[in-house]
């Protein structure tokens, strides 16, 4: 891969990925994240389109680039046959590229899933690229300059290090994580894995029976793990709930939606900013305070040493 070329990394958030691609013009689509591994989860959400997966990457879990992966087959035709497959080009592009992976197969969805409306911006890119190779395909999606300022926006500040420019799978020992999707498209369960050469297929599969299928295949992929491994994220991307409420009439759910929309709102807000320049400021205030209690500083030497005593007193409590 090259390196970031100026994307950062995300966090994978329900609300980061809702917001995002609403910021790329997509409609009515949700992220909600499934902290259970099991079909009902998935079904109780109504229209499912797919699942974004995150795991710690290892050669040997994901089966990069081998001639045939651990499960699954390769299918090299399913882009002749209009799937949306784009190869992962650059560090820190996955979550973005594994979420277009779901939305940009849905534009014109089986029945009974709903279209997507992709918006605008992804509609041209789509028609751009259509038959590329999922390299330029990638490659084409690296320079997308509105795909990256979206991105980019929902990248969590920080005043000590450049996320752009660091390799960070490149540092020794560093864990790497990846982010991939699963989504049923032409009759089948395809994984779009950008490091992999083609999508992978796990056999035939409609959205009614996506639950099932999918969880069958990430059980096994979690197998591949040692117990102990719990880093592990999945994310499904549905239909905005709200919609649904509104039909029906149903008061609690749309409330209840409304205040996740709000809360999602406000931390997106906090992720943009960085405190350091005002926790500096305002611990300067209180030191300030304290030295100016006694005109000597005694104050403020006592009122370190108490911080000291107390911590040393918690320590001790907890050993």
């Amino acid at each position: 891969m090259a390196d970031a070329g100026g994307w950062s990394t995300i966090e994978s958030d329900e609300g980061v990925f809702t917001s995002l691609i609403e910021t790329l013009g997509v409609q009515d689509v949700q992220f909600e994240e499934l902290i259970s591994l099991d079909a009902d989860t998935i079904r109780s959400l109504g229209s499912v389109y797919g699942v974004i997966f995150l795991f710690k990457w290892t050669r040997e879990a994901a089966g990069a680039r081998a001639e045939a992966p651990i499960d699954g087959t390769y299918d090299t035709t399913a882009t002749d046959n209009n799937v949306f497959f784009a190869a992962q080009t650059i560090q820190n592009a996955c979550g973005t590229q594994a979420i277009l992976s779901v939305i940009l197969n849905h534009e014109h969805p089986p029945t009974p899933l709903p279209s997507i409306n992709i918006g605008p911006e992804l509609h041209s890119f789509k028609d751009f690229t259509t038959g590329f190779p999922p390299e330029l395909r990638g490659e084409a999606l690296s320079n997308s300059e509105p795909i990256r300022t979206a991105h980019n926006t929902f990248a969590r500040a920080s005043p000590f290090a450049d996320e752009t420019a660091r390799p960070q799978d490149d540092e020794a020992g560093a864990d790497v994580y990846h982010f991939i999707a699963y989504t049923p498209v032409n009759g089948t369960l395809y994984e779009l894995d950008g490091l992999q050469p083609h999508p992978i297929s796990h056999g035939p599969c409609e959205p009614a029976s996506f639950p099932e299928a999918v969880i069958e295949v990430l059980r096994k992929r979690i197998a591949r793990y040692p117990p102990e491994e719990t880093h592990f994220n999945l994310m499904a991307v549905v239909r905005d709930p709200r919609d649904r409420a509104r039909e029906i009439g149903d008061v609690e759910t749309l409330e209840r939606e409304e205040r996740k929309r709000a809360a999602w709102q406000w931390e997106n807000t906090l992720r943009r900013w960085n405190f350091v320049g005002f926790i500096g400021e305002m611990m300067k205030g209180v030191v300030g305070m304290k030295e100016k209690q006694d005109g000597t500083g005694g104050a403020y030497e006592e009122w370190v040493e108490g911080a000291k005593k107390e911590t040393r007193k918690k320590l001790e409590m907890r050993r």
